[in-house]
């Protein structure tokens, strides 16, 4: 179970440099403003409140994804007589433990890319700290994953795939993907998008993801198919993915 206000925690707890250098930036403004005109303590003041109001806006829509909505019940997850689950993360897993709950008879495998030269965000590195990996995890790297083909009936990356920055690099972690995914079987990719939504929320922190377009080429590189998107909140799309060759 998720506890209250945990995904908004953990914003603030591996970005608290940003929201440090916010506090002391407004603070330092406030200090400012008794010595200037009254055009310009109107100016300041309403970049004041514009920085506060971005602020706080980002964080009430973090609540609302990962605290408010179902997000975690992940119900888009159909996995119902599947025998072997593959899980993949970027180095911060919070979806193993509900996967092996909500399907216990599934064999669950659990593999980390995480490559401390190649991943070098201050907020993903405390993010590890805060959040001991799930039992057996496999460090692995994307473009190389240790398994057999055709290994896993569900292969399952959520909020992972971004943290591969390089599109080339990003489409061979793809054709891996699609590589050790059965017969039949489906790639389940959950991601926010650089779109108009999560830049309303975000601002210029929407660039960290990548437009739908993108994943589109990546998907098509590897040789998948979408056959299903599932919108969990405005903010956030899931793909459920196949190979091209399964398409009819």
């Amino acid at each position: 179970m998720r506890k209250p206000l945990q995904g908004v925690k953990n914003i603030v707890c591996f970005n608290r440099h940003f929201y440090l250098g916010v506090g002391v930036l407004i603070s330092a403004l406030l200090c400012f403003l008794p010595f200037l005109s009254s055009l310009w303590q109107m100016l300041l003041a309403a970049g004041i409140l514009s920085a506060a109001a971005v602020t706080l806006l980002s964080l009430a829509a973090s609540w609302y994804i990962y605290d408010y909505s179902d997000l975690y019940r992940l119900e888009y997850l159909k996995f119902n007589g599947v025998k072997t689950i593959l899980n993949v993360n970027a180095g911060f897993d919070e979806t193993s433990e509900i996967i092996a709950t909500k399907f216990p008879a599934a064999r669950l495998t659990v593999c980390d890319f995480y490559d401390a030269e190649k991943h070098t965000e201050i907020s993903l590195k405390r993010a590890r700290k805060a959040y001991p990996p799930y039992p057996n995890t496999l460090e692995v790297q994307a473009e190389k994953l240790p398994f057999t083909d055709n290994s896993f009936e569900r292969v399952v990356v959520i909020f992972a795939a971004h943290e591969v920055r390089d599109p080339q690099e990003r489409i061979l972690f793809f054709k891996e993907l699609n590589r050790v995914l059965a017969p039949n079987g489906k790639i389940i990719v959950t991601e926010h998008l650089r779109d108009l939504n999560n830049f309303a929320v975000y601002t210029v922190g929407f660039l960290h993801f990548y437009s739908k377009s993108s994943w589109l080429h990546t998907f098509a590189e590897a040789n998948l198919s979408i056959i299903r998107e599932v919108k969990t909140t405005p903010f956030v799309t899931t793909f459920i993915l196949e190979n091209h060759g399964n398409t009819p």
